[in-house]
């Protein structure tokens, strides 16, 4: 029997850092990673993007159910300027 997964304001805060691993990966690959074609580099590029999304739908979905987060874990992706400037 599997046990149900709490979707709190923890669970919410790793897949937070989920989405930013996924978006420092995504640098990483748009600036060292060389590749024999573009083709090759927009299938990997898809690949990350497609693991990406369903956790920021979920990342999207607990944040309209009510689960509160700190500015502060949301991923560099989810933040605006503002948000920077307030932060600091």
């Amino acid at each position: 029997m599997k046990k149900e997964v709490p979707r709190d304001k923890y669970f919410l805060r790793s897949l937070h850092q989920e989405i930013d691993l996924y978006d420092r990966k995504l640098a990483h690959l748009n600036k060292y990673v060389d590749f024999a074609s573009i083709a090759d580099r927009e299938d990997a590029e898809k690949k990350l993007l497609a693991k990406r999304a369903p956790l920021v739908a979920a990342a999207r979905q607990l944040a309209a159910d009510g689960v509160e987060v700190d500015p502060l874990d949301w991923p560099r992706s989810f933040r605006t300027s503002a948000d920077i400037c307030v932060d600091r």
